[in-house]
């Protein structure tokens, strides 16, 4: 009986990986990013050991590479995802996600009063802290702070 434990998840030839996703955000990575409405060739692993995070997760794209605006969205819930972007089987480029200086539409104000949350609006925020990550409300002006982020 063989007790070495391998992990086999199949390399991709041309496209991103996004690695140390908290595993609890799996999901909602998937969702910000539009994968769970790809055509293309989508791999994902949860609940992996990670050093840094405990469990993590890890999505591997086929045949796609985000614009920076695009992965950026990820850093409001996994603010130390790593990227590497894979050509012809190697790792051609490395990237950090950072946090962009606005985000719209994709978060929810924490002010049940604020008028994103009684009608039809997009949402708005200045990202006003990167570490941890803290929105200020557009409208309202309502402070969310990362354990509070909640994505629309």
């Amino acid at each position: 009986m063989n007790t070495k434990k391998e992990l086999q998840v199949s390399a991709i030839e041309n496209g991103t990986v996004i690695d140390h996703i908290p595993a609890e955000y799996l999901f909602q990575v998937i969702t910000i990013l539009g994968l769970d409405k790809s055509k293309n060739s989508v791999t994902f692993g949860n609940n992996l050991e990670s050093k840094l995070l405990g469990k993590k997760a890890i999505i591997k794209i086929s045949n796609k590479f985000f614009e920076d605006e695009e992965i950026n969205k990820i850093s409001l819930i996994a603010p130390h995802a790593k990227l590497n972007i894979i050509r012809d089987y190697k790792v051609s480029e490395k990237k950090i996600v950072e946090s962009p200086e606005k985000v719209i539409g994709i978060a929810k104000c924490m002010n049940p009063k604020c008028i994103t949350n009684v009608e039809a609006v997009t949402t708005r925020f200045k990202v006003i802290n990167n570490s941890p990550i803290t929105l200020k409300c557009h409208y309202c002006e309502k402070i969310t702070d990362h354990k509070n982020i909640e994505i629309v």
